[in-house]
Parts: C-alpha cells; structure tokens; sequence
C-alpha cells in the first residue's frame, strides 16, 4: 500500500468533505473566506504551515474544529506550530461561533487588536509566549463569556491592567504573567469572584494589594510574586480559604505577616521570600496542616521560630535563612518527618539543636551556619541516612549521612576531634569546617574522600603531621590548613595534587625544607607557607609555578641566597619572604616580575642595591627594614656606592635589551601626575615628542615604560596612519580604539581620546580616571594598560589587544555567538566577578567603575574576560560622600541612579547582574529552575546537566544583584563566594 504524506492526506480530508457535505453559505462565503485572506497576509514560511487550508470548507483542517450542528467553527487552535505575522488582517466578526482561540508559543507580534471584542462568544483565549507588544485592549474586557484568559509571557506587552477587567465576572483564569505590565492591580479585580488561578508575577507592577482580593473566595492559586509591589499583606488575605499556592515573593512589602494567614488551611505553598516583612512569624502559621512549602527567607523577621511548627507536618521544605530569627530550634521541628530541606542560616539561633531533629531522616539539605549553635562533632556522620548537603552544626545525637556532597560549618563554636569516618563521605565535593575550635589529628582517612575539590580546616586547634594519604585527593583545588598547631614535614607527596589552586599551611610548626616537588603544582595560584618554622633555601623550582599570584613564605628561619628563579613568576602580585635569615644581593632584574605590586622583605639579611622594579621602587621603607645592607632610592634606606649602582646598570641594561622588542609596562604612577602638570603648560606646543624621563620641560610625557616616548609615539602613529579607520576596532563617548601592531611584531589596542578643536582632550577627567585605576590595580581580569600620552595632537592609552573583541560584540553576531558556549559563559561571568570583587574589596580606596556593560568586557584568545573602560571610574572616599553626575550605559544603571547621584560598590552589582542575565538569556528571570531554562539563549544547544546547574545558579544569583532595593543586594565578595558555591553545590543560597 502507498504511504501518502500527511499534508496530502490532509488536503485529500478536506476536499472530501467538501464534496459530500455541502456546507450551509456562511461558512463558505465568510469563515473560510476571513482565514485564507488572514493566511495571506502570514510570513511566507509560516504559509507552508497551513497548506491544508484551501476551499470553501475549513472544518477539519490543520487546527480548525467546527460545530457538528451548525458546521460553524467552534475552535482554532494553532498552538506551538511556527507560525509568524500579525492579527490585524483578521476578521474577528466573521467567526461569530468561535468558541476557543489558542494562539500559544508562535512568534505573532504586533498589537492585540481592539476589534477582538466581536468574538462574543468566546469561552476561552490564549495568546501566551508570542512577541504581541503594546497595551492590553479595554475591548477585550467586554469578552464576557471569557473563563480562560492567557496573555503570558508576550515580554513587549506594556501597559496597565485595564480597570474594566472586573467585567469578566465568568473568568476563572487569568494569566498575565511574564510581560512588562506596570502600574497597580486595579480594585475591580474583586469582582472576579469565580476566578480560581490569578497569575500576575514576573511584571513591573507596583502600589499596595487591594484588600478585595479578599473576595476571591474561589481561588486556588494567587501569584503576585517578582514585582514591585509595597505596603503592607492585607488581613483580608484571611478570608481566601481555598487558595493552595500562594506567592507574594520578590516585592517591596513591609510590616507584620497578618495572623489571619493561619485561616488557609488548604495552602500548600507559601511563598513570602525577599521583601522587608518584620515582626515575628505568627504561631497561627501552625494552623497551615496542609503546608509543604515555606519561604520567608530574605527578610527582616525577628523573634523566635514558634514551637506551633511542629504542627506542619506535610512540610517539605523550610527557608527561613537570613531574617534576625532568635532563640533555639523549637524540639517540636522534630515531628516533621517528611522534611528535606531546612534552611536556617544567616540569622540569630543558638543553643544546641535539639535531639529530636534525630528523626529527620529524610533531609537532602540542612543549612544552619552563620548562627550561634554549639556542639560536638558527631563522628558517625558518614555512615547512615540521606543527607546530600548539610551547612551548620552537629550534636552527638544527630543523625549520619553517607551521601552528604556538600558540608560547611565555618565561623561557629564546635569542638571535637575529627572522625576517620569522614573518609566513608564518598560523594563528600567541600568540607569546611574553618574557625572552630577542632582538636586532635587530620585523619588519614580522609583520604579516602577522593571527591573533594575543598577543603578548609583552617583556625583550628589541630595537632599531628599533615597525612601523606591526602595525595589521594587528586580533585582538590582548595587544600587550607592554616593556624592550627600541626608539625613535621610536608609531605613532597602533595605533589600528585595537581589540580590545587590555593593551597595554604601557613601558621603552624611546620619544619624542614620547603619539598622542591611542590613546583610540579602549575595550577597553583596561590601558595601560603608564612608563618611555620621551615628551614634551608627556597627551592629555585617555586620559580616554574607560572601562574602563582600570591607567594607568602615569610617567618621562617629560611636561609642562603633568593633563586633568580623567582623572577619568572611573571602573574606574580603579591610576595613576602620577610622575617628570614636570606642574604646576598636581590637577584631580580628589570622586566622581572611585571604584576608585582606588594612585596616586603623585611627583617633579613639581605644586602646591594633594591630592583628597579616598580613594586620594590614604591615599597615603604616597612617592607624593606632590618636588612644587612639595603641601598637605593626609597626613603629610609642609604643610597648605594658608585660601584653598586655601575653594576645594578650593566645588569639592568642587559635584561632591557632583551624585553624592549616585546612588550610595553606602565611607568611609575608618579609620572602619571607630572605628565598631567607638562601637558596643562604645553598643551600649545605643536612638538610631537614624548619624554619618559621628563629631562626637558618643552616635551610632553609618554609614559610607558623606560622607553624612548617620540619613538613609540611615532611607532604607533605610523601603525595605524594617522588613526585610519581601517584600524578602528571600536567606538565610545570618549574615544576610539585602534588595533596597531607596532615594529617589534606585538599588537596592541590604543585609546584615541575625542578631541576639541582646541587641540584638549573632551574629558580630561575621565583620562586621567583611567590611568590612575589602572595604574593602581593589578588583576588578571582586568585590561593591562601600557603606557599613556598626554599630547596636543593625539592623546591616547595603549593597552594590551584581546582578540575576541567585546562580548557585547559577539553576542550581537549569531556565528560567535554559537561558538560562545555555555562553559565559556559561565567562565566569563566568574571572571568579570573576580574583577569586581578585586576592585571593591582588595583596592585600598575601593574602585567603583561606573559603567559595567557587555561593551566593556573584552576577551582574549582563551576567552579570558578583561573588564576595560575605567573612564568614568570613581575611587570611594571613607571619609566623605561619594556624589557626582551620572555615568554609565542606560539598562545597565542601578534605578536609584535615576533619584540619586551617591556613587557605591552596589551600583557595579548591579550593572554586573543585568550583563550576566542578557549574557545568558536577554531576558527577565523567574525563580522557578524550569522557566529559567526555557529563557536560556535559543541559539545554543541547551546546557548539559552539571553545566546547566550552574548557569541557572548563576542566573539566580544575577537576580539577587538586580533587587531593586541597594541594601538587598549583596556585595561582589558574597557574590564569588556564592560561585564557588556553584561550583561545588550548584546551589544559590535562597
């Protein structure tokens, strides 16, 4: 038998009918009529999609249904077929019968058009996840047979809740969740008391909650969540006795959880999460036997957790985490054997928790660090039970968890030694148990736990030997032990921990010489060995950790020369080998060591003249002290002998030979304001030379480096003559940026500030911003700026040149787009977090750039990000405000820019928060995991399982930076913190 495509049948379907059953006029003269010219005016690939419309009789075609009686149509429905074009061309009045119209998940855009209302008939509309744009219609309110209403997830569609809605007295469900809806929900909408699930979350609605929804006695689900709402919970929300969910979420409300909440006996979920409710929890909420869900985390609810809890039976999970919550853990929270998640960190809680949890056997997750519980360590907690991930604090009597993946309890007051049953944690990824009060040994079972990628046991009272069996955990990336009391040797097995990036033993009574094994660990970035009583030389195979940031081997009793080794550590920002007993001279040389920012070298027995490297030339005379023989230019040390300087150049003046044909470094930031000084006197003169040293006061200065300053101005002129276009690789407000790829073969990126008629700069302000936070911050994910010109004619930065371009570039072009993969994305995020958090907390004072935005993120080869731009960044004053005019990119701006000029770190939080969101969706958020994935960037395949873990967690925590309220939102610190998290429990606190 011959198969015949369905779209024939179809068609074959249709004709048949037509040919048997002649059909009564209006359907052929009219209905028919009105849907094929509407069909002509679709997209033309959206047309192939209806192929089987075509005659005078439309029954049973592609999503017609008609009435058997009166052959009219009775239902549309196209739902989730492709289809693309407006509804304007629609004769609504031509389908006088329509009973159903169901529009869901197309790409119709355009406005819902006002002569819908000719649909008189109809029960039931969905226009749901389409691109309408515009008002909602007053018209459609006199749609009074409608009981199902669906205008959801249409994003452009503005505008208010017509007042008239509550002329929909038959309506039962109204969905108009997920657009763009401002203003405030009309009064009227108690009048739709037949109305069972009311959908209003995810707008930008605002004002109080009428207290008429107190007469919508018939609704099950009310969600007003994820809006702009304020005032208080009205008590009449009492009275809707058979609502099951309900969600006032995400708002601005305040004051008292009204006690006549504990009348819904029928609820099932009650979300009441990030807003500024206060009081206690009224112990009516234990009247809410039907309860499964409960989140009141994220407010400002004090008291205690009322023993009536107990009652709640059916819960499945508790957030209360960070409110200002007292007092124990009611022992009645025992009675709730079917919990799996409790979250009670970052409140007031103390004592001891209480025996009864011991019954708890279902929990997947409890959290309750950052509280004030004390206890002992249960040493059995590996063996039994179902606990997946557990923060906070154990008693002897708790229950034992073999599946727990995830355990924190830093910063409270246990004691106990640690169990070798820790090891059994197979599925254990972070244990952190730093700032207690631990004693005895590290069992050497833990190094059965081959899954950790942290651990932390730092500020502790732990004794013994580090066990060489931790050479297992071969996926660790953390491994801290600091300030404890631990001795001997460390073990040169730790080099199998090839995956460590932070790897701190510092003080304790470490002996013996640093294991030269330890340079095999290339990922390390940070290495903290200060403070132990370690003896010898430095090994010169430190020098081979490449990407070592930070290297702290200071107060040990470390001897004989520094190996020139060191000098290689090029990412090198930070390093202390004071309170030794080295000697000789400094090896280091100029071009050693180009991040160095921080170095002291104090108390050694070091001598000759110190390296003309920028951080040793800017040390204070602290970091340099108590040596045998220092000499140099810093005040506080002798200057050196005619001889000692002959050598220091010679040595010097070989290494410059070799570096300046590579690459270019900022000059000392000294230079930087003398430049500012020449070129306010100069700014006349038509020379185009640049002096670095400042030897003739007619010259202006080029700061970059020791270099001959006419020659790389020249250099760069002839690279991009004269700043041709054909080298722009960007534009902005104050200047454009060139590619130039200079004589030695090494690219860079220059700044051409925009410039007056005059010959000055257009923001000398926003230069000379620039140059000061990028001179005085160091930081892998921030640009490298060069060296700088202050010149008549041209003035400009020169950065280093990331070949990937900007992210807002790639975005915006779907073949890069493409190969910007999720991974990549998430990797992008943490970096630019990194930076933010570097600047905010690690800057002494605290840079604020002003103008985070995909723009202004650029990335390498790697796909590295680099925050750029710092044109309009502002170093903050502890001492005075922080006000000045707007700068920034409009939708990446806080709101309380627009009100108020006072600059702080939350205004970057939340420029990063709305570039991570468009960076994975271009779209608004929801708190649920599953609609989140739906808005995921369409043009990727969607993310595997790990990785999509954690772009929603990053999206949840994009959102927490976005709050409207500054004080809600939290720091760049908290925020990396909170990624690492991901990492590890792809779990976003709240």
């Amino acid at each position: 038998m011959k198969l015949f495509p369905m779209p024939y049948l179809l068609l074959c379907l249709c004709m048949f009918v037509n040919t048997t059953s002649p059909v009564p006029h209006h359907i052929q003269g009219s209905e028919a009529d009105a849907l094929l010219k509407w069909k002509a005016t679709l997209d033309n690939n959206s047309q192939p999609l209806l192929s089987s419309w075509i005659g005078d009789n439309p029954c049973g075609c592609e999503g017609i249904t008609c009435d058997h009686q009166s052959k009219s149509i009775y239902k549309v429905n196209l739902t989730g077929i492709g289809l693309k074009g407006t509804l304007q061309s629609l004769n609504f009045s031509s389908l006088p019968k329509l009973h159903t119209l169901l529009l869901k998940n197309n790409l119709f855009y355009g406005v819902v058009p006002h002569h819908i209302e000719a649909l008189s008939n109809l029960d039931t509309l969905d226009f749901s996840q389409n691109n309408f744009y515009g008002t909602i219609p007053i018209s459609i309110c006199n749609l009074s047979q409608l009981s199902y209403l669906d205008l959801s997830e249409n994003h452009h569609l503005t505008g208010i809740i017509p007042s008239e809605i509550g002329r929909l007295r038959n309506l039962e469900n109204l969905h108009f969740h997920s657009c763009n809806l401002t203003g405030t929900i009309p009064i009227s909408i108690g009048m739709l008391t037949n109305i069972s699930t009311l959908l209003l979350y995810g707008n930008t609605l605002s004002g109080h909650i009428p207290r008429e929804i107190g007469k919508l006695f018939n609704v099950k689900k009310l969600y007003f969540g994820w809006n702009s709402l304020y005032g208080f919970i009205p008590q009449e929300i009492g009275f809707l006795k058979k609502v099951s969910e309900l969600d006032l979420s995400m708002n601005n409300l305040f004051g008292a959880i009204p006690s006549t909440i504990g009348n819904l006996s029928n609820l099932h979920h009650l979300y009441l999460h990030h807003n500024h409710l206060t009081g206690s929890i009224p112990t009516e909420i234990g009247n809410l036997y039907s309860l499964s869900s409960f989140r009141l985390l994220n407010n400002n609810l004090s008291g205690s957790i009322p023993s009536s809890i107990g009652n709640l039976v059916n819960l499945d999970n508790i957030l209360l985490l960070s409110n200002n919550l007292s007092g124990p853990i009611p022992p009645t929270i025992g009675n709730l054997t079917k919990l799996t998640s409790l979250k009670l960190f970052s409140n007031a809680l103390s004592g001891n928790i209480p025996t009864e949890m011991n019954r708890l056997t279902n929990f997947e997750t409890l959290q309750l660090d950052y509280n004030n519980f004390i206890g002992q360590l249960h040493h059995n907690i590996c063996v039994g039970g179902k606990l997946k991930r557990f923060t906070g604090n154990i008693t002897d009597s708790f229950g034992v968890y073999p599946q727990l993946d995830y355990l924190e309890l830093s910063d409270n007051q246990f004691y106990g030694h640690l169990s070798p049953n820790w090891g059994n944690c197979k599925n254990l990824t972070s244990l952190k148990i730093d700032n207690n009060n631990l004693t005895g040994t590290i069992p050497s079972e833990l190094g059965r736990a081959t899954n950790l990628h942290e651990l932390n046991l730092s500020s502790n009272h732990l004794t013994g030997r580090i066990p060489k069996e931790l050479d297992n955990l071969v996926s660790l990336i953390e491994l801290s032990i600091s300030n404890n009391h631990l001795l001997g040797e460390v073990p040169v097995q730790m080099a199998s921990l090839q995956q460590l990036n932070n790897l701190d033993l510092s003080s304790n009574n470490l002996s013996g010489s640093i294991p030269k094994q330890l340079g095999s660990l290339s990922m390390l970035l940070h290495l903290k060995l200060g403070k132990n009583k370690f003896e010898g030389n430095i090994p010169s195979e430190i020098g081979k950790l490449k990407d070592t940031e930070d290297l702290d081997l200071s107060r040990n009793v470390l001897n004989e020369t520094i190996p020139e080794m060191l000098g290689q550590l090029y990412r090198l920002e930070t390093l202390n080998l004071s309170h030794n007993k080295l000697s000789g001279l400094i090896p280091f040389s100029y071009g050693d060591m180009l991040a160095l920012t921080n170095v002291d070298i104090s108390y050694n027995q070091l001598e000759g003249p110190i390296p003309s490297i920028q951080a040793f030339q800017n040390a204070s005379i602290e970091a340099l002290r108590n040596n045998k023989g220092l000499c140099g230019n810093v005040s506080g040390l002798m200057s050196c002998s005619t001889s000692t300087e002959k050598f220091h150049s010679r040595k010097t003046k070989k290494i410059l030979m070799l570096v300046l044909s590579l690459t270019l470094c900022t000059l000392l930031s000294a230079l930087f304001v003398y430049g500012i000084k020449i070129y306010y006197r100069y700014r006349a003169s038509s020379t185009r030379e640049c002096n670095p040293r400042g030897e003739s006061h007619d010259q202006n200065i080029f700061a970059i480096w020791s270099f001959d300053g006419k020659m790389v101005y020249e250099n760069i002129i002839e690279a991009t003559e004269e700043f041709d276009n054909k080298y722009l690789i960007g534009d902005g407000g104050q200047g454009s940026v060139y590619r130039a790829e200079l004589p030695t073969g090494q690219v860079v990126a220059v700044k051409k500030l925009h410039s007056l008629q005059n010959g000055e700069m257009s923001n000398l302000k926003a230069f000379s911003s620039e140059i000061k936070a990028l001179t005085e911050s160091r930081h892998r994910n921030i640009v490298k700026l060069y060296g700088y010109c202050s010149h008549p004619l041209h003035s400009f930065l020169v950065y280093e040149f990331l070949e990937k371009g900007s992210v807002d570039k790639i975005l915006k072009d779907n073949e890069q787009a493409t190969t910007f993969d999720w991974n990549k994305r998430v990797d992008v995020i943490k970096d630019v977090a990194n930076a933010l958090c570097y600047m905010h907390h690690d800057c002494s004072p605290p840079i604020v750039h002003r103008d985070i935005s995909s723009k202004n993120v650029i990335l390498d080869l790697e796909y590295v990000a680099h925050v750029s731009d710092f044109g309009t960044a502002k170093f903050l004053n502890p001492d005075s405000s922080n006000w000045t005019s707007f700068a920034g990119t409009f939708g990446y701006a806080a709101p309380e820019l627009a009100y108020t000029m006072e600059v702080n770190e939350k205004c970057d939080v939340y420029s990063f928060g709305v570039s991570t969101m468009l960076q994975s969706s271009g779209l608004g958020v929801e708190i649920d995991d599953l609609w989140l994935i739906d808005k995921l960037d369409q043009r990727l395949p969607r993310p595997i399982k790990d990785i999509e873990k954690e772009v929603i967690s990053m999206m949840k925590i994009a959102c927490h930076c976005i709050t409207e309220s500054p004080c809600s939102r939290p720091t760049m610190e908290h925020v990396c913190k909170e990624i690492v998290n991901c990492n590890v429990k792809t779990n976003f606190k709240g």
